[in-house]
């Protein structure tokens, strides 16, 4: 009896194994007949459904290459005038660089050479024995002023304060000046003085061995206005 159990085992088990391969073989070619595959002649086309997706239409310029940028706006005026440049005449006076008077126009553009001309043969002369080209005396200040301001819009008051303020030595309104109250456009030191009129040289201070200047010129110097020197 066990041997006959014996052989009928024996005949079974290769059965089953032999459907359990052929089972098995069958679910893997099912499973690759279900995946998509790459078309004939599309090397580089993925295993992933890729291909049945529809195709961009393709890159064209139709139309762009004749596309005009925008134009730049134009650019805005500046406001104002550009302020005058009077570095020029800065490198020899120093002492005019924020001064009210040169200051207030410049910012208008109008600088040095407007009042005084180009001076260009003042501005190279290291002796400075060329005066400039255009000097004021007293009786020239106001006319002067009155060629761009032609007109005094300052409160009485504030004239007669700013006057005993600045100039209480001048007892009479006649002898009063623009520069008299506006700025402190002077040199405090001189090395040389001119006539204003003539432009011929009134004083030179001596020049010691050492070669610098000595103030003996402005010392004698009025302290008032550029007029009065």
């Amino acid at each position: 009896m066990l041997l006959r159990v014996a052989r009928v085992c024996c005949w079974l088990l290769p059965a089953v194994a032999l459907a359990i391969l052929g089972a098995t073989a069958t679910g893997w070619f099912s499973v690759g007949a279900s995946l998509p595959r790459a078309d004939a002649g599309e090397p580089g086309a993925a295993a992933t459904g890729e291909s049945s997706r529809p195709k961009p239409p393709p890159l064209s310029l139709d139309g762009l290459l004749d596309e005009k940028l925008p134009e730049a706006k134009p650019a805005e005026k500046a406001q104002g005038k550009p302020k005058a440049d009077n570095f020029a005449c800065y490198v020899c006076h120093g002492n005019y660089e924020g001064e009210e008077l040169a200051d207030v126009h410049a910012k208008e553009g109008y600088g040095c050479v407007k009042c005084h001309g180009e001076s260009l043969a003042h501005r190279d002369d290291e002796d400075h024995l060329t005066p400039p080209d255009v000097m004021f005396p007293a009786e020239k200040i106001d006319p002067g002023c009155a060629e761009c301001h032609d007109t005094h819009d300052a409160p009485a008051k504030k004239v007669i304060e700013r006057w005993q303020q600045r100039c209480p030595q001048k007892s009479k309104p006649e002898q009063l000046v623009c520069t008299d109250c506006h700025g402190k456009h002077r040199l405090e030191k001189r090395v040389i003085r001119w006539d204003k009129t003539t432009g011929k040289i009134i004083e030179r201070a001596p020049i010691p061995e050492d070669g610098t200047h000595s103030n003996a010129a402005s010392s004698a110097a009025p302290s008032l206005h550029p007029a009065a020197q």
